[in-house]
């Protein structure tokens, strides 16, 4: 980009703003500074071909028990309450819920979840997932940004770096109500890739998503025609300072910024406004039971940012990690996210979406088939489930084992880095080349591992 001459200097634009009469003067300098500038969320052709062009990944933080939901082990019915001596003479517990057949591939699955059984033919279950310490902040951090030893980019960040996003005036990427802790706005940010890639959190767990809405969205003191001035006098600056350091990405990034939340003032309040869904629509998703109503609006805000052509999505429902009270807390949790997950994919489905929405559900690790406390599942890094739908995997599989009794995967064995390769990889970007170079080295959010799990893409 070639430096360019602007017709004022930033001393003359400071002076005529504390003058009071700049708008006109400053529109022409904007515009005439903003000439050749690329908007770095422009959206962008994947390099291969892509199965799926958006992301909804609901995360379900605590560690959802993988042997009571969604990994089958008739043999630790057969083997409940014997002890194991390597880990410290534990005994097992066979799951109390009972796991049904579904569907015509006959996908076993827990009766807690007798809403998503229903679409047992279109989901993907990844029964060999793992990770590497069975620790919340650690493991959480890792399933986001691939590292739980470095701040990193987030999965949702590379995907709008790689791809850009499809609506210019909301976010490309937006994460519902998620958690402060365990790596807070870690998993969500975007570390040394350019600030615009990050997430824009929308509430925060344990709120109410009714009662949330983006925060500084209105500014109380001035019209939106005085905004339109500030913000062209703060850009036309902006822009002079780019235009004198044309390799700044991070400048770009500010720029466009600004621009964004300008423009997502009239787009956001639209979108989030639930109102004028039709009453089955709510109904389907669960909205006034108390059981279901907030992941409910979640899933259903889901649809609509995906609808207006948000990139990413991330949804968060908390308090799966049951040491105690198992049976009626994991019954609890299910309950509040079977119903609007499944109208989820229904609703994808007959909108004529899901083939090109990838939907993932799952947590940072799952939890032991052996227990301490009579009626508690403790974590368990080393054998998990996740499950995929749409956006190109084949439906009614299970891709991946653990052992008899759920302890450690065994067979197709899938890191968090292979998760993210096989992720990206449906978005048409190949995990080996979407790389940043910072600090004198190409960075990748798969580092220098990740497996593309060809399996289990149709």
């Amino acid at each position: 980009m070639q430096n360019q001459q602007l017709p004022f200097s930033r001393r003359e634009i400071l002076q005529a703003s504390s003058a009071g009469f700049g708008y006109m003067a400053f529109s022409a300098l904007s515009t005439e500074a903003g000439q050749g500038f690329k908007n770095p969320l422009n959206p962008r052709k994947p390099p291969m071909v892509a199965k799926a062009k958006r992301v909804i990944f609901a995360c379900m933080r605590g560690g959802p028990s993988h042997v009571d939901t969604f990994d089958y082990k008739p043999a630790l019915a057969k083997n409940n309450g014997k002890t194991i001596s390597k880990f410290k003479g534990r005994k097992l517990l066979q799951s109390p819920w009972k796991f049904t057949r579904c569907g015509q591939s006959g996908l076993p699955i827990s009766e807690l979840f007798p809403n998503i059984s229903n679409h047992a033919d279109q989901l993907c279950l990844l029964n060999g997932m793992h990770g590497d310490v069975p620790s919340h902040p650690q493991c959480f951090t890792q399933l986001h940004t691939g590292s739980f030893q470095f701040v990193r980019p987030s999965l949702g960040a590379w995907v709008l770096y790689g791809l850009g996003t499809q609506n210019r005036d909301l976010p490309g990427f937006i994460t519902i109500k998620p958690p402060t802790r365990v790596g807070g706005a870690q998993n969500y940010g975007s570390a040394f890739l350019p600030a615009v890639y990050q997430g824009t959190p929308i509430g925060q767990l344990g709120g109410n998503l009714k009662e949330s809405k983006l925060s500084n969205l209105r500014n109380p003191e001035l019209s939106k025609k005085d905004q339109r001035q500030q913000i062209d006098l703060l850009q036309s600056m902006n822009k002079d300072l780019r235009d004198r350091r044309p390799n700044n990405e991070q400048l770009e990034g500010v720029i466009e910024s600004y621009e964004l939340a300008f423009r997502m003032q009239g787009a956001v309040p639209e979108v989030m406004d639930l109102s004028g869904e039709p009453r089955h629509i709510q109904d389907l998703y669960g909205l006034g039971n108390p059981r279901t109503d907030d992941f409910g609006r979640q899933c259903l805000l889901a649809r609509r940012f995906a609808e207006s052509g948000v990139r990413f999505i991330e949804l968060t429902h908390a308090n799966w990690d049951q040491h105690n009270g198992l049976k009626s807390k994991l019954a609890s949790n299910c309950g509040a996210v079977d119903q609007p997950l499944a109208a989820l994919l229904s609703d994808l489905d007959q909108r004529g979406m899901l083939e090109d929405t990838l939907v993932i559900w799952g947590g940072e690790f799952g939890r032991t088939p052996h227990v301490k406390k009579p009626d508690g599942r403790d974590h368990n890094s080393t054998g998990f489930s996740f499950w995929m739908a749409g956006g190109g995997v084949k439906g009614g599989i299970r891709h991946g084992e653990t052992d008899e009794n759920g302890v450690a995967a065994v067979k197709d064995r899938m890191h968090f880095h292979d998760l993210h390769a096989t992720i990206l990889h449906l978005l048409g970007l190949d995990h080996e080349n979407l790389t940043y170079n910072y600090a004198g080295r190409d960075f990748r959010l798969t580092d220098v591992f990740g497996n593309v799990a060809h399996q289990v893409i149709a």
